[in-house]
């Protein structure tokens, strides 16, 4: 299945959770990420999630990852503002850090010190699925898969989503990057 279909697709079924279902299901995925045979990494890159958009919210997945390892730091992803630039970098937060809502509805650090992309060990990938192969569709805008790019090759890539897999991809093409791990309520699907 074509990219835009499984985003049409995964955008409805998503948007069909009640908040009781979600809930239940972003608790069996902690529990799933729990269960991965990784050390927590002291450089975490994550996301805000856009409100209504019924995303994983991995603020869950931060807080254990706090609780596990007291040295973290978490950094989030700041769009460019250059009109001729597709690039995000990430920005490192704290408590007292300051969100403001960006062009596309999510939240990012107002401001913080930005962090090499081949510094970060873990980077949790929003997206709206992924196949059995670590293929994922995102939100269509390639920032990530840029970004990746430039993160070292032992980097962890993983993406949560509250359904199973999806069909095969048909449309990867060279720029994707696949993940290491995706993770559904119900499985740790590994890819490298």
């Amino acid at each position: 299945m074509k990219k835009e279909d499984l985003r049409v697709n995964f955008k409805k079924k998503r948007s069909e959770l009640t908040d009781q279902m979600k809930l239940k299901l972003d608790d069996l995925l902690l529990i799933q990420f729990q269960k991965l045979p990784i050390d927590i990494p002291s450089n975490i890159m994550s996301y805000i999630i856009k409100e209504g958009s019924n995303e994983f919210d991995p603020q869950h997945i931060i807080d254990y990852c706090s609780f596990k390892n007291l040295d973290i730091n978490v950094s989030f992803p700041v769009l460019l503002k250059d009109i001729h630039s597709a690039d995000m970098v990430a920005v490192a937060a704290t408590n007292a850090s300051i969100f403001i809502t960006n062009s596309y509805g999510i939240p990012e650090p107002s401001q913080g010190n930005e962090i090499s992309p081949e510094l970060i060990d873990l980077v949790i990938v929003p997206l709206l699925c992924f196949d059995k192969s670590g293929n994922r569709v995102g939100y269509g805008k390639g920032y990530y898969d840029r970004f990746l790019k430039k993160c070292r090759k032992n980097c962890i890539k993983i993406g949560f989503s509250h359904f199973s897999p999806s069909e095969p991809i048909e449309d990867i093409n060279e720029f994707d990057v696949p993940l290491d791990y995706g993770i559904s309520p119900d499985a740790i699907h590994e890819f490298h």
